[in-house]
């Protein structure tokens, strides 16, 4: 879908160069054309802080829907069997699925959201809550989240954010570093509270929503007598009893610290990250100025990341200062399938704006060809029809397309999706023109929580694939050499590594002088070092290419780029998820791959290689052999399956131009999938490489053995 747009020509200088090298090795330093004078700070004069743009929101948008979300009101459960391999042989398990039936969205207004905030605030006042505390977040993505934090906000009480995913030893770490007073969690995450409270000691208020047994209840209070507990409801009655003139005197300054966002620890520990209210206030500032046109009363978001996560943080208080409703939805509920006797989130809410990190835009793409390999031939070749003739630009056909074909893959997300922003990695070509041609607009994003989410984002006026647009109007960027790698500023075009500088990048880590004080992330001159090798476009546009940390010399003592091979080889269809492994020994990278099962088994069960080529997604050949009655677990031993997965893979990094060496020499099939609680897995869905390395590092050994 084609966003329309009211400034065709806003973005016709990209970005442009503001001052020469200030040294060699490096560029000149750019901004975005529309801000080259002067970074932006803030929207608006009157906007300073983040209680600034909820007061704003109140006056401006009054009774309209600010936030949404939807009741359980019934969980099914559902046994199925499972067939797993246990020391060589076949046993089928059984295991119960729960499904949540839900009720339709039910809503605050902005002026209610507000008033929410304030009953919170004052009973935190009464409490005893300073602002010297810190209180900690470790909740599912909802209004409740956004309540307390905001409550936190308007009396210059610092948050701590933490994953719900996270175990014990994070937890411990997010709430004993910065020595949380609190703690606001959801019912069914205190018993991990309750394990690390006796580790806590300086936690003295525990605030839940939820419905939590009173034995967990009582259990917590008797850890120690100096915790208090309350419901969340509890807090706002107590609050409506309280006066509001004790809040004017703990309202924050733009320099008061808002946040210590943890970062989901993919490179170690997690750190916590200072983010300021002016730091916010300039990131909203900058979206407002690159986006803000394309942002209208009528638009919805559904707002489903982890809050703990920068992205999702960041646009949903951009939301709420242009006054567009954001819809709460989970991850377990969000499609039809996922939910019993009602809709899912996406086709209850009908968002017309959603945001998501590669991972879910793969897992979408991946779930249309499924549906469309299942659906018989004919359906099948209108549909590979429609999307040629969307990606060739045919007026009339692309209209056909549009209306005819492709309305029906559009229902699925509630036929009102126009626009899209994808961050936090990268994403691959395929995926981005694939869903750009047959569901929504797809721009990338590129930022990192150090600089709250702000480096770069793809304007829908300048629409094209393989970039992360232009520098946010709030930061500035340079490109530093890295000459092991020839990635040099004097390169056509130019790369290097991508340094920012401006009013959304934090000043530092929190309690972290052996970081804060290192030059090789932030320099004298107070640019922050990203980690990230980027190169400019000749349009301005920003590309990234990889990670510093991710180049690996191999045998021939060539570098390869990791996280490009990944990103290009998880576009394959028999891909689920992949982490591309090296050594200075190896003399091509391999892989770690979880396949993409009903992709695989629609390939492995097709009856020849005639037809396969002509019913698989992207022409995918077939492996010879009866396999339609093993497990995925034997599918993963099998011999042909994984060589016709490396094939697949290969296939694809040649379609995009990948040199000898960066082909895989062999891949490892696993079927188990990653996840935070196995530790394979951030919980922003990053890979844990190292991680990943030792739990397969016999197979890893094998391979580079035999190479």
């Amino acid at each position: 879908m084609k966003v329309r747009t009211n400034k065709p020509q806003m973005f016709k200088d990209g970005s442009v160069e503001v001052a020469p090298p200030a040294h060699g090795g490096e560029s000149g330093i750019r901004r975005c054309g529309i801000t080259s004078d002067k970074l932006v700070t803030r929207p608006f004069e009157g906007i300073d802080t983040v209680f600034d743009i909820l007061a704003y929101a109140a006056r401006t948008h009054g009774t309209r829907n600010a936030v949404g979300w939807r009741d359980i009101l019934d969980i099914h459960e559902e046994e199925k069997e499972l067939k797993k391999v246990v020391d060589g042989k076949e046993i089928i398990e059984k295991k119960k699925w729960k499904y949540f039936q839900l009720s339709d969205y039910k809503y605050l207004s902005y002026i209610e959201f507000k008033e929410a905030v304030s009953e919170i605030a004052r009973s935190l006042i009464d409490l005893g809550v300073s602002t010297d505390d810190v209180f900690n977040v470790y909740a599912q993505t909802s209004p409740n989240w956004q309540l307390m934090a905001h409550a936190c906000a308007s009396i210059s009480t610092t948050i701590a954010t933490a994953y719900d995913t996270l175990g014990e030893e994070g937890l411990t770490h997010s709430l004993n570093e910065p020595n949380c007073a609190g703690i606001f969690t959801n019912a069914e995450l205190l018993p991990t509270l309750l394990k690390v409270l006796p580790n806590t000691p300086s936690v003295k208020f525990v605030i839940y929503d939820g419905e939590p047994s009173s034995n967990i209840l009582s259990s917590i209070k008797s850890v120690r007598d100096s915790i208090s507990v309350y419901s969340i409801e509890e807090l706002r009655d107590r609050g409506k009893t309280l006066p509001s003139d004790s809040l004017s005197s703990r309202l924050p300054k733009p320099e008061t610290m808002a946040c210590i966002m943890y970062t989901s620890g993919s490179t170690g520990a997690p750190k916590g990250v200072c983010i300021t209210h002016d730091n916010l206030i300039a990131s909203v500032g900058a979206v407002y100025k690159l986006l803000g046109h394309h942002l209208t009363p009528e638009d919805t978001f559904l707002a489903y990341l982890p809050l703990a996560h920068v992205l999702e943080y960041i646009v949903e208080l951009i939301m709420i200062f242009v006054g567009i409703p954001s819809g709460y939805g989970r991850v377990k509920t969000l499609t039809d399938a996922s939910v019993r006797n009602c809709k899912g989130d996406i086709s209850a809410f009908r968002p017309s704006i959603m945001v998501g990190v590669p991972a879910v835009w793969e897992t979408i793409r991946k779930g249309i060809l499924s549906k469309v390999n299942a659906s018989g031939g004919l359906k099948k070749s209108l549909f590979n029809g429609a999307l040629a003739a969307k990606k060739a630009g045919t007026p009339v056909l692309s209209h056909l397309a549009d209306s005819v074909v492709l309305a029906g893959v559009r229902a699925a997300t509630g036929g009102r999706l126009r626009i899209a922003l994808s961050g936090g990695a990268a994403l691959s070509r395929e995926t981005q023109e694939f869903l750009s041609a047959a569901l929504v607009t797809l721009v990338q994003g590129y930022g990192m929580t150090e600089s709250c989410g702000m480096c770069a984002i793809l304007p829908p006026e300048l629409m094209q694939f393989g970039t992360v647009g232009l520098p946010v109007p709030s930061i500035e960027v340079k490109l530093l050499d890295v000459p092991e790698a020839d990635y040099l500023s004097s390169n056509n075009p130019p790369q290097g590594e991508v340094c920012i500088r401006g009013p959304s990048v934090t000043k530092g880590y929190y309690k972290r002088p052996d970081l804060n004080e290192d030059e090789t992330i932030f320099t004298k001159d107070g640019w922050l070092r990203t980690g990230d090798i980027g190169q400019w476009n000749h349009d301005g546009t920003l590309s990234l290419i990889d990670r510093v940390k991710n180049l690996v010399k191999l045998q021939s003592g060539e570098y390869i780029a990791l996280e490009r091979l990944e990103a290009v080889y998880k576009s394959c269809n028999l891909v689920g998820n992949i982490c591309v492994h090296a050594t200075t020994d190896a003399k091509q990278p391999m892989a770690i791959i979880i396949p993409h099962e009903a992709h695989l088994r629609h390939v492995l069960q097709s009856s020849n290689g005639k037809n396969s080529a002509a019913n698989t997604p992207d022409n995918a050949s077939t492996s010879n052999g009866n396999h339609k009655d093993k497990s995925l677990p034997d599918l993963c031993h099998d011999a042909t399956v994984k060589s016709l997965v490396l094939k697949e893979c290969n296939a694809v990094g040649k379609k995009n131009g990948f040199k000898p060496m960066e082909l895989l020499q062999a891949v490892i099939l696993t079927p188990d999938e990653w996840t935070p609680e196995s530790g394979l897995v951030t919980a922003a869905q990053k890979i844990q490489r190292g991680k990943i390395a030792k739990a397969f590092d016999a197979e890893i050994k094998e391979v580079y053995k035999n190479q």
